[in-house]
């Protein structure tokens, strides 16, 4: 992705260095981690994240440093972000809306946010309550490494998705569906949760298109997108932590799924064909 030279998004909160307060769930990428091996055991998902490090009192420095790499990996982030405002605004104007740009706040190890306080291991998350994106800049190491999805496009992925969830926010789609899993069991609300996700991950392949259209994707790109989008697959994430699969559990969908709605939404980059929740086939 040519990104050197081009616009960086003043939305960027820069908490790195804070850290301080009880782990809460946050709800993004790496979330679905601790639920499922929470599920599998019988162990509460709460519970489990309040036996990571905490600090009861106020936020307090931590001594991790800042290294140029990671001070690239800051100015890569805000253009991504930024190329998402202008994605997005052209979007919603088409379609007769007036987009709301969300913050995107950098953090080390935990956040204070209006969702609660989340650890790193939840992994990069959108807050509905604040209307901001959260990501613990680590997050990219562990997708090169971990989930084997390397390169710059794979990591503006991570941010795309999770602006994807603040698209839904403002379509009004977040609040429909968390009012509906209030008053669904808990594997119905899973099910939904799955569909909310790949709406996501839709929103993200409809970012692709645009991006590409402006001429700064290289050769790859969309490919490294794509093996991200598959390696988080709820499937995917269950054999390497427990060697199998329970579908019932699944929060995000599996790997084919995220796949091929990332890629209708790239191939069509058209909002209107997006609606997973009356989809019959996911």
């Amino acid at each position: 992705m040519r990104w050197r030279g081009e616009r960086q998004s003043t939305n960027i909160e820069d908490r790195r260095g804070l850290s301080g307060g009880k782990i809460a769930i946050g709800g993004g990428l790496g979330t679905v981690v601790i639920l499922i091996i929470a599920l599998l055991f019988g162990v509460n998902p709460q519970r489990l994240l309040e036996q990571l490090p905490n600090d009861p009192g106020s936020d307090v420095r931590s001594s991790r440093p800042v290294n140029p790499e990671e001070e690239e990996l800051k100015q890569f982030t805000s253009v991504v972000l930024a190329k998402s405002e202008d994605v997005w605004t052209d979007v919603f104007r088409q379609n007769g809306r007036q987009y709301r740009e969300p913050t995107l706040v950098l953090f080390t190890d935990q956040v204070r946010s209006a969702c609660g306080i989340a650890g790193a291991a939840v992994g990069p998350f959108y807050c509905p309550g604040d209307e901001k994106v959260y990501i613990d800049l680590s997050f990219y190491e562990q997708l090169r490494r971990r989930f084997n999805s390397p390169g710059d496009f794979a990591q503006a992925y991570v941010i795309a998705h999770e602006v994807g969830h603040h698209v839904q926010k403002l379509l009004g789609i977040s609040d429909r569906v968390d009012a509906m899993q209030r008053r669904m069991s808990e594997v119905e609300a899973n099910q939904l949760s799955v569909r909310l996700e790949l709406q996501a991950d839709f929103f993200a392949g409809v970012f692709a298109r645009y991006v590409q259209n402006q001429g700064v994707l290289e050769a790859g790109d969309i490919d490294e997108a794509l093996r991200a989008a598959s390696a988080v697959g709820d499937d995917n994430i269950q054999r390497q932590t427990t060697g199998y699969v329970v579908p019932d559990s699944f929060t995000h969908g599996t790997s084919a799924q995220r796949l091929r709605w990332f890629k209708k939404g790239y191939e069509t980059g058209d909002i209107r064909q997006g609606d997973t929740f009356n989809a019959s086939n996911l």
